[in-house]
């Protein structure tokens, strides 16, 4: 069974990096952290180590900002 949370988490931090000139809110962040912290419940380790990725790019691009 797919991890739903999961493939969401990779979804907003994917949509957000693909805006152009970083142009998304605190909101859009946030809304995207929250996925990756709730994809964490039922992530294989696998998927623990790329939601560990995804928050990564998250930092940087805030860094950016």
């Amino acid at each position: 069974m797919q991890n739903q949370m999961f493939e969401q988490a990779k979804n907003a931090v994917n949509r957000m990096m693909n805006r152009q000139n970083g142009n998304f809110s605190n909101a859009d962040r946030q809304a995207a952290q929250d996925a990756i912290q709730s994809a964490y419940t039922n992530a294989t380790a696998e998927e623990q180590q790329e939601l560990r990725q995804l928050e990564e790019q998250l930092k940087q691009q805030n860094e950016l900002k």
